[in-house]
């Protein structure tokens, strides 16, 4: 437990800050731009950004201390008779969560490749409504801020090439082909055009008509017009509602990965039974590892601290995690150093991974020899750090996804903050 609660704790604290200062790149516009340092250490003009899913790793992170809260209530009661059930039930829910992080894994590319379609779509949705602002000169809303009729109107009689009244898939075509869209969307346009058809399309015969064309850009008018402020008169806020919600798009197209790194993450691989059976296996291998070596290890540290008089909290809270995690530690560094928001999002989603893996693999063994076993489960000490650490950088990763330099501070200084803390509560009130 101890190994366990400093692997955490130098994760999120030492290698979690250097990552910062490692890749950190110019903020601008809120996001850090990729490979551009020229800011130095400015505290809040330089830092990192990631992508979308490294804020959900954060926040499964984050869930994954239920366990250590499960069977830490009888000592928060101060009951001595729930014990024995409360590990049983924190093993199972432990279990649960275990089962449920891996099946995420195997979901989560088809989920991506759902936010990557639907961020796609909305570019779409951005590209003709700006094709429409410039044609009606800016007033896209009437006096009343609703949208303006007749210049959607005007948009549909210049797109309705052969004048028969409603536009078909060719002609949906010809008009989003001449929508300069940003290259780095990857964006199909005969995609784009089933997409629009679906949107607009309600009488379902392949063909839009004049009302369902006004309906839609209607329809994606007050969509758009959620991201800014049209208080005063629409005729001049048209332009800063749209341009919001191009800029918001644009954003949330970038923070969602897109490029080479959602190729790598939506593409099935050829072996992909393999690659399943494969991480079974390893998870099989690594429960066996520690179930095995855990009493050794125990053994190892005690005769250690006996031998040389190095204390064992030292020993198990500080040596141990740095040797065992300086696989990660090298990984994090070599991965930030490349300043891009693709290569930091692979580190800091790695690290969320590696410590949702501890607490829900690590403590399912832990507390099936705790309760097969019949041991007492003593260490509220180090279930206070993991709870304190996880929480904190759970939360501030699940909320954000840029990083400016000066947050790399508070994670450095809440690792002597945990030694200060467990150190304490073990040998001066005997927590542990």
């Amino acid at each position: 437990m101890g190994l366990l609660a400093g692997s955490t704790v130098l994760l999120l604290t030492l290698i979690w800050g250097t990552c910062i200062v490692v890749g950190k790149c110019d903020i601008e516009d809120s996001v850090a731009r990729d490979t551009k340092d020229t800011k130095g250490f400015s505290l809040t003009g330089s830092g990192v950004s990631t992508d979308i899913w490294t804020s959900y790793a954060a926040r499964i992170m984050a869930v994954s201390i239920l366990p250590f809260v499960i069977v830490q209530l009888p000592e928060l009661l101060n009951s001595a008779t729930g014990r024995h059930l409360a590990v049983l039930i924190a093993l199972i829910f432990s279990v649960f969560l275990l089962i449920s992080y891996c099946l995420y894994q195997v979901f989560q590319p088809w989920i991506q490749k759902r936010r990557l379609d639907y961020a796609k779509h909305k570019h779409v949705i951005s590209g003709i409504l700006q094709l429409l602002k410039n044609h009606a000169s800016g007033r896209l809303l009437d006096d009343d801020g609703e949208p303006n009729i007749d210049v959607i109107k005007k948009l549909f009689l210049k797109s309705d090439e052969n004048s028969d009244g409603r536009l078909s898939a060719a002609e949906l075509r010809a008009l989003i082909v001449g929508i300069q869209f940003d290259q780095e969307i990857g964006l199909d346009k005969d995609d784009a055009v089933d997409k629009v058809m679906k949107d607009f399309d309600t009488s379902c015969d392949s063909f839009v008509d004049i009302n369902e064309f006004v309906a839609g850009i209607s329809r994606w008018l007050n969509e758009a017009k959620r991201s800014g402020d049209i208080s005063a008169d629409p005729g001049h806020k048209t332009l800063k509602f749209l341009t919001d919600f191009h800029v918001r798009t644009k954003q949330e197209h970038y923070l969602l990965g897109i490029g080479d790194q959602s190729d790598e993450v939506i593409e099935s691989g050829q072996n992909s039974k393999w690659l399943t059976v494969k991480a079974v296996l390893m998870l099989l291998l690594g429960t066996a590892t520690a179930a095995v070596f855990a009493d050794p290890l125990v053994d190892t540290v005690d005769n250690f601290s006996n031998a040389t008089s190095i204390p064992k909290f030292f020993i198990s809270f500080i040596v141990l995690p740095l040797i065992t995690n300086s696989s990660d530690a090298v990984f994090a560094v070599i991965f930030s150093k490349k300043k891009k928001i693709r290569t930091s999002s692979l580190t800091f989603s790695e690290i969320y991974a590696s410590v949702t893996m501890k607490n829900v693999l690590c403590l399912s063994v832990f507390l099936a020899l705790v309760y097969v076993r019949g041991l007492t489960w003593n260490f509220s000490s180090e279930v206070l750090i993991i709870f304190i650490v996880c929480i904190v950088m759970g939360l501030f990763g699940s909320f954000r996804t840029t990083f400016p330099l000066w947050t790399s501070s508070m994670a450095f200084l809440l690792y002597p903050f945990s030694l200060a803390l467990v150190y304490v509560l073990d040998y001066f009130f005997g927590w542990s």
